[in-house]
């Protein structure tokens, strides 16, 4: 709704709320994956700001009955195979053209895959901002073909959008030396974490208060479970647990072995994707939170974790450096050994070591939902004031 202001005895229209269509997401809410939280999170929080949102959802991930408005966000749901390495291509593609006709304020495309498809929405005379989310052509499970095309649409995403943003320092930085482009920093968010003393979560999958360490995660060769797995076995304690939160997206061979190496080793659980009062219940009661794995932009599963207090073992990479507190531990990727020692002494310590409050005070602060929502919405006024002249160029060459 259009607002009145005065000023000066003139009474001044408002602008019209600012039209931004999401994409390059599977869908919401309750759909596992860092960056279909940070959507949820990010469009709920811009339109509190009066942002009037439309977010395009993938067939496959959002059943056809589900309500088509989310907390004042409009669902769009369009079709989308459920197929690796195609989906997120066709999908995006397809959305982008539907862009190219609904006409929105803001085209805003989510991770390096869609962005390839930035300068097809500049041909249509939209206004583009992409975030970059992770390094996706270092993760295990692509092959050289799949790498060759998220390296592409990290250049087309970085080169042509009006707008760029990026998760982590790490990451801004290494995308403004590569392509000597403005990437503007904003950081993943968390919500309010809400410890409970319930543990009906945890009597239904045989767990017990501070007896557990915790990894919530999909099941990838990027969050390296099955080093966890061998590092819990070797640690021997049969008073601990291990509980793995989180499912695979495909059917993989990687996710069987996670699957059979769960079934053979004693202590382990496996309890697929969890999200709401049982994922809460989940990280109130873990004695230690770990994820090993060998690349990440900004993991919001660390982040919550943290939010509740839980000490964590981290595998030793930039992303998790950027947001750990004094009280972490790292490891070397794929170390298993390191890992199983500084699981041990977890184990064998006489009482859990809880994050400082005021560490953690800081943590929300930095990491405030609304505010990063109040920084997005700088990049889109940005974004919206550029050249609507319709030329389709970088707005700088990219590094030889």
């Amino acid at each position: 709704m259009t607002t009145i202001e005065q000023w000066s005895g003139t009474t001044l229209a408002a602008p019209p709320p600012l039209r931004v269509t999401m994409l390059g997401l599977r869908g919401f809410p309750n759909v596992q994956g860092g960056v279909e939280n940070h959507a949820q999170h990010l469009s709920s929080e811009l339109a509190e700001l009066g942002c009037e949102m439309e977010v395009i959802v993938r067939s496959a991930y959002v059943p056809s009955g589900s309500s088509r408005t989310w907390r004042n966000i409009r669902l769009v749901r369009l079709w989308s195979p459920r197929v690796k390495g195609l989906e997120a291509l066709l999908h995006t593609f397809l959305g982008v053209l539907r862009a190219g006709w609904t006409r929105p304020d803001i085209l805003h495309i989510h991770a390096v895959g869609p962005a390839l498809f930035t300068p097809l929405a500049r041909a249509f005379g939209l206004h583009v901002v992409v975030t970059h989310h992770v390094l996706n052509y270092e993760n295990e499970k692509w092959g050289p073909m799949a790498r060759a095309l998220l390296r592409l649409g990290e250049y087309a995403g970085m080169v042509f959008a009006n707008g760029r943003i990026a998760v982590s320092q790490s990451l801004a930085e290494r995308m403004q030396q590569a392509y000597r482009v403005p990437v503007r920093l904003i950081p993943n968010g968390i919500g309010e974490p809400h410890p409970t003393g319930s543990t009906a979560t945890l009597s239904a999958f045989g767990l017990t208060p501070n007896r557990y360490a915790l990894v919530v995660a999909r099941i990838d060769e990027q969050k390296r479970q099955l080093d966890l797995i061998e590092a819990f076995a070797r640690a021997g304690q049969s008073t601990w647990k291990l509980a793995i939160v989180g499912g695979a997206d495909y059917r993989s061979e990687y996710a069987r072995k996670v699957a059979r190496a769960a079934q053979d080793t004693a202590g382990v659980v496996m309890l697929g994707h969890q999200s709401g009062e049982a994922l809460a219940e989940l990280y109130t009661h873990a004695g230690v939170f770990v994820l090993p794995s060998s690349h990440e932009g900004q993991p919001i599963a660390v982040l919550e974790a943290m939010s509740y207090g839980c000490p964590a073992i981290l595998s030793d990479i930039p992303a998790h450096r950027e947001i750990a507190t004094a009280s972490a531990q790292f490891v070397g990727i794929g170390d298993v050994a390191d890992l199983t020692r500084k699981l041990d002494a977890v184990f064998c310590a006489s009482t859990t070591q809880r994050m400082d409050p005021v560490e953690r005070e800081r943590l929300m602060r930095l990491h405030d939902w609304r505010q990063i929502a109040r920084q997005t919405f700088e990049v889109y006024r940005a974004a919206a004031s550029a050249s609507r002249a319709g030329e389709l160029k970088p707005a700088r060459p990219p590094r030889p």
